[in-house]
């Protein structure tokens, strides 16, 4: 059976302290791809690498029931304010820990094993998902084309995280 594909409505978070809309090439990547994908932008910002601004950020997203899935970037490393993941945890229902895995096992292919220092995570929160990578365009760039656009794609076989979305496929 052939499936058509759904365009999900995906909103990205750019967390950093020191990115503008001009200097954000990470956030600018996973906007251009998504869109290629044939997904829709339903909102993008930048917010300063603060636990309370990435969640009203964030909050604000998983109770919109027009954004099916947010992507982070910034703030999963191990130094000064990287606090992404303490940000996000508490309000996630459930964690998909196997992203997190996927993404440093992939990883360690490109960038050895500097890949230990990434706490890249993804859960689900609302029926929103959330996905959270590192900062780089590149560490974007492998979390979007060797994970999170497969997963995003409910022609993807044999399962996929839309066909987890009751209210998308009730449409």
């Amino acid at each position: 059976m052939n499936r058509e594909f759904i365009a999900l409505k995906i909103a990205v978070l750019t967390v950093s302290d020191s990115r503008t809309e001009e200097t954000d090439k990470s956030g600018k990547l996973l906007v251009d791809k998504l869109v290629a994908a044939g997904h829709e932008c339903g909102d993008k910002r930048i917010v300063a690498d603060d636990i309370y601004q990435v969640r009203a950020a964030l909050s604000q997203w998983i109770a919109d029931p027009g954004i099916q899935v947010v992507i982070t970037t910034g703030g999963t490393g191990v130094t000064g304010r990287d606090g992404t993941p303490e940000a996000v945890s508490p309000l996630l229902d459930k964690i998909i820990d196997g992203f997190g895995e996927v993404f440093r096992a992939v990883s360690l292919q490109q960038i050895r094993t500097s890949t230990i220092q990434s706490r890249a995570l993804a859960g689900v929160a609302n029926g929103t998902y959330v996905f959270c990578v590192p900062g780089s365009a590149g560490a974007c760039a492998t979390a979007w084309d060797d994970i999170i656009n497969a997963q995003l794609d409910y022609r993807t076989r044999p399962c996929n995280l839309v066909e987890l979305m009751p209210r998308l496929l009730e449409t």
